[in-house]
């Protein structure tokens, strides 16, 4: 469903729904046909296969957006047009998230590393969790998102603006 007539979404919202469609259909083209062996071929040790990446990113939805969810219970209406990044975010997005020859590699935090093996329905959850992020950028695209804190699942003592990335 998409804002009453005569509203504008927010471009964050409008950029982040396109970001989640050209992913899933990323992850459609790329895992369609493919047998449990390649969906699990690793391409070198310490690699991750497609099938766990899908579930790295599904459990990190499953992860993140609940936490976010919650930091918009009670708070005003007041939509922005796009989102800027705290110092932790643009930190953090320019070291690990847009490629580039500086992008530093971690591990991913326990909580949401993929099993040894993945079930072909990885797929399914995958496009399962981006449809709860575009149904959480919609109900957040009337916020100012700019403004809002949620409780890091993975830092829990640091209060995370929610930022793009």
């Amino acid at each position: 469903m998409g804002p009453p007539i005569g509203t504008v979404s927010p471009a964050w919202s409008v950029r982040l729904l396109a970001e989640l469609d050209a992913a899933d259909e990323r992850a459609n083209e790329l895992v369609i046909g493919l047998n449990p062996e390649q969906l699990n071929w690793q391409p070198g040790p310490g690699a991750w296969s497609v099938g766990q990446c899908l579930e790295h990113l599904s459990i990190t939805n499953e992860v993140y957006l609940p936490a976010i969810s919650s930091s918009l219970v009670g708070k005003p209406v007041s939509a922005v047009q796009d989102i800027i990044p705290g110092w932790f975010g643009r930190w953090f997005i320019s070291s690990y998230v847009e490629p580039s020859p500086q992008s530093k590699r971690i591990r991913a935090p326990k909580k949401v590393v993929p099993g040894a093996r993945v079930e072909p329905s990885v797929l399914d959850r995958f496009l399962r969790s981006n449809q709860a992020a575009r149904e959480l950028v919609r109900h957040a695209r009337d916020y100012d998102v700019n403004r809002l804190r949620f409780k890091n699942p993975f830092v829990p003592y640091f209060a995370s603006r929610w930022e793009q990335g």
